[in-house]
C-alpha cells in the first residue's frame, strides 16, 4: 500500500508528539485542577533517587508531592516507618517523641495504652508480649492500634502466627464495628465514606499509610520478631508465636498544646521528658495513667478525648492534603493528583 507524503508527515509527527509526552511525563507527577492555584495542571519533577521504571520498585521508594502545598515540591519517600526519626515507635516498644528524645515504655501483655489523646482524637495501642519464666516484667510489642476520630472508631491489628510468611498478608482491618477488607494491591487506596480517614497500601502486603483528615499521618509495616532478635535479647519466645507487631510513625498537625498520651505528650510545648539522659535504654513508666478499658476506648485517667468536640472539628476546613504516589506506574488516585510516566 503506497502513504502520501502528507499522511506519512503526519504519522510521523504524531510519533514524534507522543514520544516528547512520554519522555515529558518520565519522572514528573502531575498535580490536577483541585490543587493548590500555584500547582494546578502543573507537572512536578521527582527526585532522581525515585524510581522511574517498573524493575526499580523494589527500592521500596515512591515519589511524594504535597499538592496543596504551593511550594509544589516532589520528595522521595520510603515504604517502611523511619525508626530513627520523630514519632516513630519501634522494638519492645522504643519511642522517639516530638522532642527527639529515645525513651521506652514496657506496659503488660495483652493490655490497652492510649499513645495519642487529644480533644478531636484518640490513638490507642494493644500490646502483646510474653514473661519469661524469672523475669519481673513482660517484653511487649504493640500489636494493635485503635482511632477514634469524628464519629468513627476505626482499628487495625495484626494475626498471630508461629512462623512469619511474609507471602501472606498479616493485618486486619476494622471501621465502626464491621470488618474491612483492603485489596492487595500497591498503593490501593480506601476513603471512609465522608473522606474523614484514608487507607493507602504502600505494598502489597503487610504495609500501609493511615491518614485521619487534617490531623496525623501513621505509616504502619508488620514485622516478626525474629530468632536473631531473640538470640540477641533472649526473648525467649515460645514456638507457637513469632509476635508479629507493627512498626509505627506518625506525623501530626494541628494538635493541641494539651495533647496527651504516651507519644502525644512530648508534642506539648512545655514537655520535659522524664527519660533519664545518658541512660542506654531509658524507661518511662506511667502505665496506671495511660491505660484504657479497650482498644477503642477513651477511659484512660490522663485522656482527654471529647466525643462531642470530635464531631465539632469535623467541621474544620481541611489546610493542606497529600497523597504517595509512585511513578513506575500509571494513574493514582487521591485527590486530583495523577502519577504519570
Amino acid at each position: 500500500m503506497e502513504i502520501s507524503r502528507t499522511s506519512l508527515a503526519v504519522i510521523i509527527i504524531s510519533v514524534a508528539s507522543c514520544l516528547l509526552q512520554v519522555k515529558a511525563w518520565h519522572g514528573q507527577t502531575y498535580c490536577g485542577g483541585n490543587a493548590h492555584p500555584r500547582c494546578q495542571l502543573q507537572y512536578i519533577d521527582c527526585p532522581d533517587e525515585c524510581p522511574t521504571d517498573f524493575d526499580s520498585y523494589s527500592q521500596k521508594k515512591l515519589c511524594w508531592v504535597d499538592c496543596f502545598n504551593p511550594l509544589c515540591m516532589a520528595v522521595c519517600r520510603g515504604v517502611k516507618p523511619n525508626c530513627e526519626s520523630y514519632g516513630a515507635v519501634c522494638l519492645d516498644p522504643r519511642f522517639i517523641g516530638g522532642d527527639g528524645i529515645v525513651f521506652y515504655f514496657h506496659g503488660k501483655s495483652n493490655e490497652h495504652f492510649s499513645l495519642v489523646s487529644d480533644h478531636d482524637v484518640q490513638i490507642n495501642a494493644r500490646f502483646t508480649g510474653h514473661r519469661p519464666v524469672g523475669r519481673s516484667r513482660d517484653f511487649t510489642w504493640i500489636q494493635a492500634l485503635g482511632f477514634l476520630f469524628n464519629t468513627h472508631k476505626f482499628s487495625l491489628e495484626t494475626t498471630k502466627v508461629a512462623t512469619w510468611d511474609s507471602e501472606v498478608d498479616h493485618l486486619m482491618f476494622t471501621i465502626d464495628g464491621q470488618d474491612l477488607v483492603i485489596p492487595e494491591k500497591p498503593l490501593f487506596t480506601w476513603y471512609s465514606s465522608d473522606k474523614e480517614i484514608k487507607i493507602e497500601r504502600l505494598t502489597q502486603k503487610n504495609s500501609v499509610i493511615v491518614t485521619i483528615k487534617d490531623k496525623t499521618e501513621i505509616m504502619v509495616k508488620v514485622v516478626p520478631v525474629t530468632k536473631e532478635d531473640d538470640r540477641i535479647h533472649n526473648y525467649k519466645l515460645p514456638k507457637d508465636d513469632c509476635f508479629a507487631h507493627f512498626e509505627v510513625q506518625f506525623k501530626f498537625i494541628n494538635l493541641s498544646p494539651k495533647v496527651d498520651g504516651i507519644l502525644g505528650r512530648t508534642y506539648r510545648p512545655d514537655f520535659k521528658n522524664p527519660a533519664k539522659p545518658g541512660v542506654a535504654m531509658p524507661v518511662v513508666g506511667g502505665e496506671d495513667s495511660f491505660r484504657t478499658s479497650s482498644l477503642l476506648s477513651h477511659d484512660c485517667k490522663t485522656c482527654l478525648f471529647s466525643e462531642e468536640m470530635a464531631v465539632d472539628s469535623g467541621s474544620v476546613k481541611v489546610k493542606s492534603d497529600y497523597t504517595l504516589l509512585d511513578c513506575t506506574r500509571g494513574a493514582s488516585s487521591g485527590y486530583g493528583i495523577v502519577c504519570r510516566k
